[in-house]
């Protein structure tokens, strides 16, 4: 017990010190400098049966502070009105809104990414923001996107934006969802092209027609489930200087009301991201073990050195916490209680492995996806 809680604590002092700070808050862009000619930006919305979400969304991208924007939606197979709730919101707006019938889907491509092909076959504007049909954006979010992609001529710019955290649930899970995203993808790492780590957000991504060209397309990743972090991975391997970060200036409204909520999107794309493999499950599970629920065991539980070697993991594992807390207003408290929702994100893993070995595929807005593909 000594010595696993020791390599459990050296783990926390390692990801602390030396996994690219990835519990801080930001980065985040600032404000617009004055001054600055920002160039024209289309936008590629896909929706499918976005009727809740698609008004507030649509009407908060027509109306951004640009002078050169075009809003792009492809109305994936909807029944619920979508595209008319989104001509409707875009009426009086600065910036048209282009509704794009959606065809059907070919065999091979997920169904969000077979829309943004769509979407991008009619964009005629160097920078494309993809953005999803339930995130609402400030008026100046979409100028300090193309700022700082001009001012370092970045060729993808993306942010995780503010996720709905009002129920208990969400609250309990939500900001471990993005401590637990930056952790996979410590944010300074991306952005640093001597480093393999890559990725984006898929509510805010800004990217380079040249990008798109030298990955071949958005038919690169056409079958991820992950596509935000397929995308930014395809980008930076072709050689392009990426960069992930925070806003406050954008937010999902898409409501996670109850915990079976949050483990259905979390099981959803878990297994997937470990491969679809049972090796890899084996080794999450283990590693999870050690540092998430061996550190307040030994501290409760343990004895000696066990104890504060316990104790001192559960520490910096609270205190590496706080910034997403502060991030979302809620009670430091909720640190302590860290890996009792590891422990949930673990067990929704596990459940996601057992239902693809089960034959019980991943189920997303009427579609059925089997081993990334769909």
């Amino acid at each position: 017990m000594t010595i696993l809680t020791l390599l459990a604590l050296l783990v926390w002092c390692g990801l602390i010190l030396f996994h690219g700070r990835y519990w801080q808050a930001g980065p985040i862009l600032p404000p617009l400098p004055e001054g600055v000619t920002l160039p024209p930006v289309d936008i590629v919305v896909p929706a499918r049966d976005e009727a809740p979400s698609i008004a507030a969304a649509i009407g908060s991208l027509a109306r951004q502070a640009m002078p050169a924007v075009r809003v792009i939606l492809v109305d994936d197979g909807s029944t619920d009105g979508t595209a008319d709730l989104a001509r409707a919101a875009a009426e009086g707006a600065p910036h048209p809104v282009v509704i794009v019938p959606g065809a059907p889907k070919p065999p091979g491509w997920s169904g969000k990414l077979w829309a943004v092909s769509q979407g991008l076959a009619v964009t005629t504007a160097d920078l494309v923001l993809l953005t999803d049909a339930d995130i609402t954006h400030e008026p100046d979010h979409l100028a300090r996107l193309v700022a700082k992609a001009e001012a370092e001529d970045l060729d993808l710019v993306s942010e995780m934006v503010l996720l709905h955290c009002e129920s208990l649930a969400e609250r309990a899970l939500v900001p471990a969802f993005v401590y637990f995203f930056q952790l996979l993808y410590p944010f300074a790492q991306v952005a640093d092209p001597r480093r393999r780590m890559a990725g984006a957000a898929g509510g805010t991504v800004l990217i380079r027609r040249r990008a798109l060209d030298r990955i071949g397309g958005i038919a690169s990743v056409r079958g991820a489930l992950i596509d935000d972090v397929a995308l930014g991975t395809a980008v930076k391997r072709s050689g392009g200087r990426i960069w992930l970060g925070h806003t406050t200036r954008a937010r999902s409204i898409r409501l996670y009301p109850e915990f079976r909520d949050i483990w259905a999107m979390i099981a959803r794309t878990a297994y997937v991201q470990l491969g679809f493999s049972p090796v890899k499950l084996a080794g999450t599970v283990l590693g999870m073990l050690l540092v998430w629920l061996l550190p307040p065991a030994a501290a409760i539980f343990g004895h000696g050195l066990a104890r504060w070697f316990g104790l001192a993991a559960w520490v910096l594992m609270a205190a590496s916490f706080l910034p997403s807390l502060r991030r979302y207003r809620l009670s430091p408290l909720w640190s302590l209680f860290l890996p009792l929702i590891a422990l949930f994100y673990m067990a929704a893993t596990v459940g996601s492995a057992l239902n693809h070995m089960r034959g019980r595929s991943v189920m997303w807005k009427n579609r059925v996806y089997a081993d990334g593909q769909s």
